[in-house]
């Protein structure tokens, strides 16, 4: 069973109120199944609001954060725990390291550039920790479509296709992804998408 999951998401708000609420309320249902975040450790934006839904239930939080970001993204003052890394890629090890599976939940640049890192360590062995995308009201419907064209154009086989495992819902995820990391299930990826 995932004890403790780290989150992708943005540093911005989206232009849309639904984003807000759906990181809170990840982070709340997080807290009150007792899974430990582990996040970027920014105050604003979707990540801030995703550790306003932790702490609202008194859930424990991992922040992890490089020392060039800690201003810019307005470090969460209210976190169980803040590391402070020296480059954006410790930060990103340090995350894989302090967690059991990784999700990504709306976001920029940055969420897809930390969710597609973690996805190539696990197709080239590097780990066996699952990954999910949170497809909340079809956000990622068009990257879900880009990988579905990189599968038919053989880029990606079809093992490595379902790697990835993608859910509307917070709870079904989590599901699917204790699926994924049970011993039973370790060699056989399933349907991910």
């Amino acid at each position: 069973m995932i004890q403790s999951l780290c989150v992708f998401c943005g540093a911005s708000s989206g232009n849309d109120k639904r984003y807000s609420d759906l990181a809170f309320s990840v982070g709340r249902w997080l807290a009150l199944q007792n899974i430990q975040l582990v996040y970027g450790g920014g105050g604003i934006g979707l990540m801030g609001k995703l550790a306003d839904g932790v702490l609202s239930e008194n859930g424990k939080i991992i922040g992890v954060i490089p020392g060039f970001l800690k201003k810019k993204e307005i470090a969460h003052a209210h976190l169980s725990e803040m590391i402070v890394t020296d480059t954006m890629h410790e930060r990103k090890i340090r995350m894989h390291e302090l967690s059991d599976a990784a999700i990504a939940l709306p976001g920029g640049y940055g969420t897809l550039d930390e969710l597609f890192e973690l996805l190539t360590w696990l197709q080239l062995g590097l780990h066996n920790k699952p990954i999910g995308l949170l497809n909340f009201n079809g956000f990622f419907n068009a990257l879900i479509e880009m990988l579905n064209q990189m599968k038919t154009a053989e880029f990606l086989t079809p093992d490595h296709f379902n790697l990835l495992s993608v859910k509307p819902e917070i709870s079904l995820l989590i599901d699917a992804l204790n699926i994924r990391k049970s011993p039973s299930s370790a060699s056989n990826a399933g349907n991910g998408i």
